[in-house]
């Protein structure tokens, strides 16, 4: 009121009014407010955005939209124009033009990914807009990661996003192990379970196809992956757990390390998710110990993602030893057992300094072989 050049305060003064849900604006006052300011300050993005909102809610949006083009050709990336552009898009089914709208958005503001979002089901469900999606993140879109988190949470975005890793897999751009991470969780938390590992299956190179198997890595490799059917190493306190092949070790003494610092341990940091079908089996190892002191058991444990439970205890002695080899039977019923998760953990139920745990246990070798019938 003071200073009629000052646009910045009488931009946030209407934007304000507009979005005071307790009394409902007059519009009228406002939109003349908004053009009066435009005489003093003609190049502003902002207020040819302002206008639009405000024509836009009386009802005259073919004006409004307009407004928008112009706030764009001003600044490519005046968020509210692109907000409204992007809406407009996805209405008018213009949903190539809308991805381009969305990537420039996401380029110049990422946080605002949760507020697009809401429109990428949409989008997807669309051919041109899904192959503007996938043309727009095989150059690398920054938002990206965000898509496939975002896809992997609900029912129908896992398959879109499936897909997506598809056709990815031949570009030039193809899905890192994050993405495929993330899906294939999803895939779990849906309780999809056969999904689930049959993308983790496609998802392996040629080099990670060796270490195949009922245990994947079952030498422990250093390999990078931590996809959910590999080998998955938690930060977990007392604890340090290190991979190494044979050839990088003295003597030959590869494996997984799980080295124990002398402080109570819950649980510990290394486990994998395995799919066995009904059946016998044998869990072996091979292992090797220094001063290893256990005031609880460790032990592998194997547990049906389903209401079965536990399914087998696989016990680590105490002590000192060299490449010692350990085998136990156990079943996998027809039944409650879709998946199982495959943990290396401690009996401790509480973390209490009367039960600390010292020394270190080197896993060799961890397999798991079905029992001819």
């Amino acid at each position: 009121m003071l200073d009629p050049l000052n646009v910045n305060a009488l931009i946030t003064e209407i934007t304000d009014d507009l979005n005071d849900t307790s009394n409902a604006p007059d519009l009228d006052v406002l939109l003349a407010k908004a053009e009066r300011a435009l005489r003093y300050d003609i190049a502003d993005a902002r207020l040819y955005s302002l206008i639009g909102e405000i024509r836009y809610r009386l009802g005259k949006e073919n004006d409004a939209y307009k407004l928008f083009d112009q706030a764009r050709e001003l600044s490519k990336t005046e968020l509210h124009a692109l907000q409204k552009s992007i809406g407009h898009s996805i209405e008018t089914k213009d949903l190539s033009k809308a991805v381009g709208e969305i990537d420039i958005l996401l380029r110049r503001w990422p946080d605002r990914f949760p507020a697009i979002a809401e429109g990428l089901p949409t989008i997807l469900s669309h051919a041109d807009g899904y192959q503007a999606v996938l043309k727009a993140i095989t150059l690398e879109a920054p938002w990206r990661a965000n898509l496939f988190s975002f896809l992997g949470k609900s029912r129908d975005g896992l398959d879109l996003a499936n897909r997506m890793l598809l056709d990815l897999t031949g570009s030039g751009a193809p899905p890192t192990s994050g993405e495929l991470s993330n899906v294939i969780n999803g895939y779990i938390s849906q309780k999809e379970y056969e999904q689930a590992y049959r993308l983790f299956l496609f998802s392996l190179t040629d080099e990670e196809r060796k270490l195949g198997g009922y245990i994947f890595n079952s030498t422990f490799e250093p390999v990078s992956s931590r996809k959910p059917f590999s080998w998955q190493i938690r930060d977990q306190s007392g604890v340090e757990v290190t991979f190494a092949t044979s050839q990088n070790e003295v003597g030959g003494e590869g494996g997984a390390t799980v080295r124990f610092l002398n402080t109570p341990v819950k649980n510990t940091a290394l486990q994998q998710y395995i799919e066995l079908p009904p059946g016998s089996y044998k869990i072996a190892m091979v292992a090797s110990a220094r001063n290893l002191k256990l005031p609880k058991e460790l032990f592998w444990s194997i547990r049906c993602m389903g209401p079965a439970g536990e399914i087998a205890r696989f016990n680590i002695p105490e002590g000192t030893f060299n490449r010692q080899a350990l085998s136990q039977d156990f079943s996998v019923g027809s039944a409650g057992c879709p998946m199982q998760l495959l943990k290396l953990e401690t009996a401790a139920i509480a973390e209490s300094w009367r039960f600390r745990y010292v020394g270190t246990l080197v896993v060799h070798k961890l397999t798991i072989e079905r029992h001819s019938s």
